[in-house]
């Protein structure tokens, strides 16, 4: 009998990401309120974080609002994003970073793993680097925990892929 399976992952794309924070810079170029204060918002694709910059933490939290408006009608999930402490910066300045999570942590792969396991689904679940992998013998076990996951909320915008 063959074995199915299929990953847990929680990705987000860099591209959809990018084409917000244009957006963005693009909204904020033209609002009467950013006229002046040096706003500006920085992808950083390598390190996965996008930093705000603003001349006080008002303008700072604005510049999110915008930002994160972008990114959802983009239907980027904003559960992926961590958000740093507002701080000041040099000439009264403030500026805020924003982490982009890419893969599942260690720490919540297991919570996920523990919590397949006392679901007792007939299913084994195995950590993958940033991902996890759910197999069993049967495909009915695997929609059955794929509901499942779809149930709890885990601080994170899991996908399903490699459905086989």
């Amino acid at each position: 009998m063959a074995d199915y399976s299929f990953d847990v992952v929680s990705k987000v794309d860099l591209n959809v990401i990018s084409e917000a924070v244009t957006a963005a810079d693009k909204e904020i170029a033209n609002r009467y309120d950013f006229k002046g204060t040096n706003s500006s918002i920085e992808l950083n694709q390598k390190d996965n974080e996008l930093k705000l910059h603003s001349s006080d933490e008002y303008k700072v939290a604005a510049l999110r609002d915008v930002l994160f408006t972008r990114l959802a009608k983009r239907g980027v999930a904003l559960k992926n994003l961590t958000q740093g402490k507002v701080e000041s910066a040099l000439g009264g300045n403030a500026k805020q970073s924003i982490k982009i999570q890419q893969g599942i942590p260690s720490e919540k792969a297991k919570e996920i793993s523990k919590y397949i396991k006392d679901a007792k689904l007939k299913v084994a679940a195995s950590i993958q680097g940033d991902q996890l992998r759910v197999s069993s013998k049967s495909k009915d076990e695997l929609q059955a925990t794929m509901a499942k996951l779809r149930e709890k909320d885990f601080g994170l915008d899991l996908q399903f892929t490699n459905y086989r």
